[in-house]
């Protein structure tokens, strides 16, 4: 090959060389910063993986929670709601027993009503206080005297103490109130009356004893008083309540044959047909 030649190509192929070095250095670069990236994109994929695998971690530690919290709660409701049911069912019952002691209660009271007489009466009206018992009260002729206004004062107002505490269910302290009524007014048109309610308190006591010794005295003091056939229908229904049935007949016909036309034989009479069914 000619010398001229081979500098020529030598020239060319060293040109050659030095243009073809760059660009193969640039190639690495761009190879190295693409590896790079796709390690910097793998590894932020990862992240974003690892986040997400957190946050649903979270998320359902907090829903666990929420969950727990509500079935806490829930039982403690129903827990509540269990009490509160049994609380009601046993207000129930006690309402129902109660309602039971009143019906009671009022029976007897009416029972008892009917074989006793009713409370006594004001002396001012001369009305029964129970509106259903008869005004069988009324006193019996006054003894000729001309007590003042102050006397009379006095009496009315012992009589009315006495019945009110008779009125309040306090037999014992009307049974005192009636006696110091007697002893303090013994010519009083009331006196008669005081000894009726006073067997009528000893009744409501069950001492059936001092409440039949009580109308007995009545009427062998105070024969002619009205409420003398009031007290033989007292001491019946004393009679028929100890179980004497007998003894209870034989006083409710003294009381009609002995007071035919009084009150008290009317309701004799009813309480004889209603012991021979």
């Amino acid at each position: 090959m000619p010398a001229a030649r081979r500098l020529a190509w030598a020239g060319a192929l060293a040109a050659a060389l030095a243009a073809a070095i760059p660009a193969r250095a640039g190639l690495f670069d761009d190879d190295e910063a693409r590896r790079r990236i796709d390690a910097l994109r793998k590894e932020l994929a990862q992240q974003g993986k690892d986040n997400e695998v957190r946050i649903q971690k979270l998320e359902d530690t907090i829903r666990n929670i929420g969950v727990v919290e509500l079935v806490r709660q829930n039982e403690e409701l129903q827990a509540e709601l269990a009490r509160l049911r049994g609380q009601i069912e046993v207000l129930n019952n006690d309402n129902q027993q109660l309602q039971k002691r009143q019906r009671d209660f009022y029976l007897d009271i009416d029972s008892r009503l009917k074989r006793l007489e009713g409370v006594p009466p004001s002396p001012t009206t001369g009305v029964p206080a129970d509106p259903g018992a008869a005004n069988t009260a009324s006193a019996a002729p006054p003894p000729p005297r001309t007590p003042s206004k102050e006397d009379q004062a006095r009496e009315v107002k012992a009589y009315d103490a006495a019945s009110n505490l008779f009125r309040r269910n306090d037999f014992a302290s009307a049974i005192e109130a009636f006696r110091a009524f007697v002893r303090d007014f013994p010519d009083s048109p009331l006196a008669a009356n005081a000894g009726y309610w006073i067997g009528i308190s000893y009744a409501n006591m069950h001492d059936y004893k001092s409440a039949l010794a009580a109308q007995e005295a009545l009427i062998a003091k105070y024969p002619q008083s009205p409420k003398a056939p009031d007290a033989l229908l007292a001491i019946a229904a004393i009679q028929a309540e100890q179980g004497d049935v007998g003894s209870a007949r034989n006083t409710l016909e003294d009381v009609v044959a002995r007071y035919p036309a009084s009150e008290a034989a009317g309701k004799a009479r009813t309480r004889l047909a209603s012991l021979k069914r």
